[in-house]
């Protein structure tokens, strides 16, 4: 199966956020309606517009099939090194399982590697234990516990 990443498009946001609605937390916090709220256009935009945020498509035939938000952030510690978050990790329903993640996180984990990450993180939500099970199984360990305040 041969997949083409690029970088998403503003005409591309409304498939991405079809693809985030399209599971059960995601038809929780998702408006995918038309038309679109316009904040998913803004937050494209500040997405867009910053050279450490990449936000990327998996297309299978010119359909896109999967996506994934891939910040790279400095930190002082580790000797001032360079990390990469993946985050907003979904492919569509209608191709899961047949491994266009695997190869999505193999995407991002070779663009950190081309900016010089020293690591990659990454969260998944305690309610999706397949999703656990599937970042460990690419080599990803769940060393720490992360923490979150709704606001």
């Amino acid at each position: 199966m041969e997949i083409e990443f690029r970088n998403a498009r503003r005409e591309d946001v409304a498939r991405i956020v079809e693809m985030l609605a399209d599971d059960k937390l995601g038809r929780e916090r998702e408006r995918f309606e038309t038309p679109l709220p316009a904040s998913y256009y803004a937050a494209f935009s500040s997405i867009d517009s910053d050279p450490n945020n990449e936000l990327i498509l998996a297309c299978l035939d010119g359909e896109i099939v999967g996506v994934q938000q891939v910040m790279f952030t400095p930190y002082l510690t580790h000797q001032g090194g360079w990390r990469a978050t993946i985050e907003g990790v979904r492919t569509a329903s209608s191709v899961r399982g047949q491994g266009i993640g695997r190869q999505l996180i193999g995407f991002a984990i070779e663009r950190a590697k081309a900016r010089g990450c020293h690591l990659v993180q990454l969260t998944t939500d305690k309610q999706r234990p397949e999703a656990l099970r599937f970042y460990e199984q690419l080599g990803f360990s769940a060393t720490h516990e992360g923490m979150k305040l709704k606001l």
